[in-house]
């Protein structure tokens, strides 16, 4: 996917968490192990989120590897130390289909 889809598909992520009554805190926040989209805040839960965008649900969701998901929950730990955070958390993902949204909390492998 290019960095110009994947753009529209984060702003359309974001548009959805806030309807949703989710504050964002940060986008794209990288470290060496990768990046992570999306860190919004509800209620006193943090929720670091992982975008992903295809023309198909399940391709969208066969895209979260294993691997993909170590390192992001490598740059959640970076984010969290660098921030002195002792907070709760939730990894989700929030997968973009065209027009259709949904969000997927809690996310593990």
């Amino acid at each position: 996917m290019s960095r110009a889809k994947g753009n529209i598909a984060e702003d359309k992520a974001v548009c959805y968490l806030e309807e949703n009554g989710y504050l964002i805190v940060e986008r794209n926040f990288y470290s060496r192990f990768g990046e992570i989209d999306i860190i919004a805040a509800k209620g006193d839960v943090l929720h670091f989120v992982e975008v992903k965008s295809a023309q198909e649900y399940e391709v969208a969701i066969e895209n979260i590897t294993k691997t993909k998901l170590s390192r992001f929950i490598k740059t959640v730990d970076v984010y969290l130390k660098k921030n002195a955070l002792d907070v709760a958390f939730m990894i989700d993902a929030v997968i973009v289909v065209d027009n259709e949204i949904s969000i997927i909390e809690n996310i593990t492998f």
